[in-house]
Parts: structure tokens; C-alpha cells; sequence
């Protein structure tokens, strides 16, 4: 895709240059991260829901690190605890802006800012899963979602939006039943990178 009218990058754009740029230590994530790339490459608007039977998403962990802590929020859809996060959407300028605009909308925080490498915002992992976000009654589609660590003022206090059944603080240690392997592993990494 070309850049806009003004110079400024397009999303796919951007989601390209992060993906291209980021450079995982691990096997797995070095191949979806080929993946996610080459599904960029078929399509033009592969970072939008309407784009089937796969599309980009980005998502945050919400870390307080002075606590030890990380906010999560209880899916009406999915029934577990995940991270903030969801689809991309056209005002997003950048992959990094979205996954930072849905952590902000979802935790109602609106301090948060998003760790960084070397003076970037740069993701820490990737999670391909399928979900039905296009409704109940229809096929599961492919979240190919970009997750990044979205950091709280020390203390921050959250407020529960209509996107979520509930929203809680839990210590590092003590994540809920219903957290699945790849949060635990999102949440392990932000841990890593943030003490």
C-alpha cells in the first residue's frame, strides 16, 4: 500500500515496518511473525474484522510493576480472563496506537503508555487463535493479534467498561483459573521486561 496524500504512513504500513523490524529470540515466534507478514502481503486490509477468515488484531498486558500486578479483563464472548486488546480501526495510525487505544478504552485508564526497546514500541509477542468475532451463528475467523506491554502508574485505578463482565488487579503470581497458557506466558514476559 502507498503512504497517504500527506506522507504519513498507511496502518498496514506501520503494521508491516513493526513486524518486519521486531526480531524474536524464539523459534515459534520467528515463524508467525513470517506468517503475519505474509498475510499482510495477500492483503491489503488485513488489519480489519472485515477481512476474512483472518485479520490482524493488537492487544496490551496492563502491568503495574512497582505492585507486581496486571489488570486483566473477564471476555463477555470469550469467558476467560484476557489482556486489554481487540480489532485495529481506521483512525489507528500505528499497530503499537491500537493495541495502546484498546488498553486505554478497556482497563479506563488513561495514563498508560506502552514499554519500549530502544527508544520503540515494539511488541513482545505474537498469539494466532480462533474466535467467533463476527458472531455467534457464523464460522470462527483467525485473530492474528499483536500483544505489547502497556505500562500503569504506580497505584493506577481501573474502571470497568461495557466490553467487559469484570475487570480485576492480579499479582503475578496469582493469575485466575479461567487465564489460558498464552496470557500466562504475555503476562510471564511483560514480568521479565518490566523488573
Amino acid at each position: 500500500m502507498t503512504a497517504t496524500r500527506t506522507g504519513t504512513p498507511t496502518l498496514h504500513q506501520d503494521a508491516v515496518r513493526a513486524l518486519t523490524s521486531w526480531r524474536p529470540a524464539e523459534e515459534e515466534q520467528a515463524r508467525l511473525r513470517e506468517d503475519y507478514l505474509a498475510h499482510l502481503a495477500e492483503q491489503p486490509e488485513g488489519l480489519y474484522r472485515s477481512c476474512l477468515p483472518a485479520h490482524i488484531t493488537a492487544s496490551a498486558a496492563v502491568v503495574d510493576p512497582a505492585a507486581g500486578r496486571v489488570l486483566l479483563t473477564l471476555h463477555p464472548k470469550v469467558g476467560r480472563w484476557l489482556q486489554m486488546g481487540g480489532h485495529c480501526e481506521p483512525g489507528d495510525a500505528t499497530l503499537a496506537a491500537a493495541a495502546l487505544r484498546e488498553a486505554v478504552e478497556e482497563s479506563g485508564i488513561p495514563e498508560l503508555t506502552l514499554l519500549e526497546a530502544d527508544g520503540a514500541q515494539v511488541p513482545v509477542k505474537l498469539d494466532r487463535h480462533l474466535v467467533r468475532c463476527t458472531g455467534k451463528d457464523r464460522p470462527e475467523n483467525v485473530h492474528l493479534d499483536v500483544q505489547y506491554v502497556a505500562l500503569a502508574p504506580a497505584g493506577a485505578q481501573e474502571l470497568i467498561s461495557e466490553e467487559s463482565l469484570d475487570l480485576r488487579w492480579f499479582d503475578y503470581d496469582r493469575l485466575p483459573d479461567l487465564a489460558d497458557r498464552s496470557v500466562r506466558d504475555l503476562v510471564a514476559r511483560a514480568r521479565l521486561l518490566t523488573s
